[in-house]
Parts: structure tokens; C-alpha cells; sequence
């Protein structure tokens, strides 16, 4: 998965939670031509606005200027995590236990990267997923990228 490194991360983890916030999870995602994102992802038991976002952009971007822990451009995203919710740690694939999602792998498992099924909880650092009544053990360490299929 593509995320932040600690510093970064503990620190809009410590904003995040002064603000009543869950830390969904933070990307950092480095573009062409030296542009780069760090994203954020938030979420309340109460669910997120944009007054929300607005709030945690702003305090977020001023603790960040002053602790400047990423060196170079990059711009600030903050959003709620959504329908099809981005899975980043382990707590939050058993979570979400019985419902859809979609996995992209670093590296080939089983000949391929890209599964879908259905979360059937956790085995220690590894994610089991259900495809066709068939169980997967997929490594935690392996996925690039996890998201919640949504259901209607």
C-alpha cells in the first residue's frame, strides 16, 4: 500500500484524533513531474461533510507547514472515506468481514494480482477472502491497494 511513513502518519493521526476524527488512512502518492498528494481519509460516527473536510484541511495544512515533515511541493486532500471505502490496516479488513471488496496485489498470488470476494475476516497478518465458496489467505504485506465494493 502506498502510505506515508510514520513521522507523517502519527502526526495527522495525533491531529486527527485532538479533532474527534477516526483516521481512516493516509496516502502519499508521488506524480509525474515532482507533483505529489498526501491524502487523507477521515471518517465520524456521525459521518463527514465538506465542513468537516474544510476544518481538517485547515488545521491539518497549518500543522504541517510548521512541522514540515515531508520536504518538497505536494497538495493536501482531505476527504470521507465513501462508499467504496479504502481498506489500510488490518483492524479494518475484520471490520468489514462480510462484505465485498476488491484487492490489488505488490506481487502475484495464485498466478494473479487483482481478486474480488467477499472478507472473511483475518489469520494473523494475513486477509481471507472468499471467491466462488472458495477461501484465500492473501498476506497483508502484499496488498498495494484495498477498497470496499459498495452494496445498493
Amino acid at each position: 500500500m502506498r502510505t506515508a511513513d510514520h513521522a507523517v502518519t502519527n502526526l495527522v493521526e495525533s491531529v486527527l484524533a485532538a479533532m474527534g476524527y477516526e483516521p481512516v488512512g493516509i496516502e502519499y502518492v508521488q506524480g509525474a513531474a515532482g507533483s505529489a498528494v498526501l491524502r487523507v481519509y477521515i471518517d465520524h460516527e456521525r459521518g463527514i461533510s465538506l465542513q468537516d473536510c474544510e476544518a481538517v484541511s485547515r488545521q491539518l495544512s497549518g500543522v504541517l507547514d510548521v512541522e514540515d515533515p515531508i520536504s518538497g511541493h505536494y497538495d493536501l486532500e482531505v476527504s470521507s472515506p465513501g462508499l467504496d471505502r479504502p481498506l489500510f490496516k488490518l483492524e479494518q479488513f475484520e471490520r468489514f468481514t462480510g462484505r465485498r471488496a476488491q484487492l490489488r496485489l505488490a506481487v502475484k498470488q495464485n498466478g494473479r494480482r487483482r481478486f474480488e470476494g467477499k472478507l472473511a475476516g483475518i489469520d494473523g497478518s494475513s486477509i481471507l477472502l472468499e471467491i466462488d465458496g472458495k477461501q484465500l489467505e492473501l498476506p497483508f504485506d502484499l496488498i498495494e491497494k484495498a477498497r470496499l465494493i459498495p452494496e445498493f
